[in-house]
């Protein structure tokens, strides 16, 4: 190599440090260095191609000129760890990225050819911007856990923290499947999951809610908090590494049996669980469609995110029993008020009965009964009483809801009940209230007694607004997968400086209110993994809008 060859090199190496130093992307970091080598070596094309698991296993990632199409083909050896031989062309440079070779440099000369010495100064530069995409990569890791950390104190409600921690690991691992978490629950043996991330769908998976029960010895294995590589072998999972069946991979593959529109099978499944003094707190999911994408470099990398999801599912089981105190609370000031609200109609029932009763006790003994006068007495009694029969079993139904039973809820049901009991004070306060309701919509997710509470918050807030009489209306259909219910009234509506805080507990526009009514209901909908919305307009009324996921088809599959 002539000195001013050997110079130019040191030249370019010094130059190519420094400016890989203000470049935060990996792809950028690789079109950085392709150009500058192909200025180096002469050549009058280059690209730069990526190793992708798959049917494909080559992507083109750039090409200098843009309309440059090269042969993929030459790059396979390289990505697949063979060392190049030296030829004529292209001078392939091999990049590795989490823990493997992740992509591939290549040059071409018009009318010549490389030497070995081209390739003793290639090698050198691709360590050199090898190094460089890893502590970017390093650093997209540190920066996606600083800010779930942020998060974490800022207190982000622990399923969008799952969600966020998922969307995390796909930015970083690559993987082209989902992503999930799975979390014990009071049931023993029972694990329900509470969050999963799809790659090919946009919005929340539909499976959310699924429970899959783990027997003993599948227990005392999550204990070991072992994170684990599993490839699917025909109609087996075997580990990858020793080769052995696992049924721990069985577990996690809740999907083999009916897989979503468009999805494909896990064919590489990477489990975390995670374990906390002998007793499994959850279990972290991450799946790929093709084998090669989930390694010992992923391992690494979950395994540091470990301690983010348990510090939020320790919140989330911290904030279930603060909610389910407070909505407790809530329910016995409920039927406190619901109590006093019905008073006056089950007094003006009984009122009514009382004074018939006692004429056609008086004509019986006098011997002066008229039967049909008796019949139209007994059909006035018969309606008081019916009245009265309402009340009271809608208030004793809703008294035995369960606070916070997990499972399927029947929203008609709820609507029956709630407006059983309030619906003759509705209609003696001037209301008139219309159902719009169709029979034989889906479960929905969330325990019944969940659900009633909903619907009664939502009915009061509404009456409560119409102080001189107007129209309730309630309305459900099913829109996009999903039960959507909407409670509409014709009341005072809020002012839209006030709309921000209405859902925050304590907050109230009522002169008694306790400002729990819609926090309960916003709790109960995000627990259902549902969303609701408010729109209100000062003296026309208000809408609240709540949609409800529907449950799954299979709710339950054994491991």
């Amino acid at each position: 190599m002539s000195p001013d060859r050997e110079l130019a090199y040191l030249r370019l190496r010094a130059e190519l440090t420094t400016v890989l130093e203000d470049v935060t992307d990996p792809e950028k970091v690789l079109q950085v260095a392709v150009r500058r080598l192909r200025q180096f070596f002469g050549a009058e094309r280059a690209a730069v191609a990526v190793e992708c698991p798959g049917p494909e296993p080559v992507t083109l990632a750039w090409a200098q000129p843009a309309e440059f199409v090269p042969d993929l083909g030459v790059f396979v050896d390289t990505l697949a760890g063979r060392p190049p031989g030296v030829g004529p062309n292209p001078l392939l440079i091999p990049i590795q990225r989490r823990g493997r070779i992740g992509a591939a440099l290549a040059l071409w000369r018009e009318g010549a050819s490389f030497d070995r010495d081209d390739m003793l100064q290639a090698a050198p530069l691709g360590k050199l911007v090898s190094q460089r995409v890893q502590v970017v990569d390093r650093d997209r890791i540190s920066e996606m856990r600083a800010r779930i950390d942020r998060q974490l104190m800022e207190q982000l409600r622990p399923k969008d923290l799952f969600y966020e921690v998922l969307g995390a690991l796909q930015k970083l691992t690559r993987y082209d499947h989902s992503a999930a978490l799975l979390v014990p629950t009071p049931t023993p043996n029972v694990f329900e999951l509470v969050a999963e991330k799809i790659t090919w769908r946009k919005g929340k998976s539909r499976r959310v809610g699924l429970t899959r029960v783990a027997d003993d010895a599948l227990q005392r294995l999550m204990e070991l908090g072992e994170v684990a590589v599993f490839v699917r072998d025909g109609d087996q999972w075997r580990r990858a590494g020793d080769g052995e069946a696992e049924e721990l991979a069985d577990f996690l593959d809740y999907n083999r049996a009916s897989p979503g529109k468009g999805e494909e099978l896990e064919r590489v499944i990477l489990c975390a669980p995670l374990a906390n003094r002998n007793e499994v707190v959850g279990v972290l999911k991450v799946a790929a469609c093709w084998p090669g994408l989930l390694g010992a470099f992923e391992v690494d990398l979950v395994r540091r995110f470990l301690p983010k999801v348990a510090v939020a599912i320790r919140r989330m089981d911290r904030d279930v029993t603060l909610e389910t105190g407070l909505l407790e609370a809530e329910k016995q000031r409920a039927m406190a008020n619901l109590a006093r609200g019905v008073a006056h109609d089950v007094n003006n029932a009984v009122g009514a009965v009382l004074p018939l009763v006692q004429q056609l006790a008086q004509e019986a003994r006098a011997g002066t009964l008229d039967p049909a006068t008796a019949a139209e007495d007994l059909a006035h009694i018969e309606a008081s009483l019916d009245v009265c029969q309402r009340i009271f079993g809608g208030m004793l139904s809703f008294a035995k809801g369960s606070a916070r039973a997990v499972g399927e809820g029947d929203l008609r049901r709820a609507v029956d009940r709630t407006l059983a009991i309030l619906g003759d004070g509705m209609r003696s306060q001037g209301v008139e209230v219309s159902v719009v309701m169709p029979r034989g919509l889906p479960q929905v997710r969330g325990g019944q007694g969940d659900l009633e509470q909903l619907v009664l918050n939502l009915a009061t807030n509404a009456r409560d607004a119409m102080t001189e009489g107007g129209e309730l209306t309630v309305e459900a259909a099913v829109r996009d997968g999903d039960v959507v219910l909407a409670v509409r009234d014709t009341g005072t509506g809020i002012d839209s400086e006030l709309l921000a805080q209405i859902q925050e507990p304590f907050f109230s526009t009522k002169r008694h209110g306790y400002g729990l009514g819609l926090s309960i209901c916003r709790s109960i909908v995000w627990n259902m993994d549902g969303e609701m919305l408010i729109d209100t307009h000062p003296g026309v009324g208000t809408t609240v809008t709540v949609r409800m996921p529907i449950v799954p088809a299979e709710t339950e599959l054994s491991a």
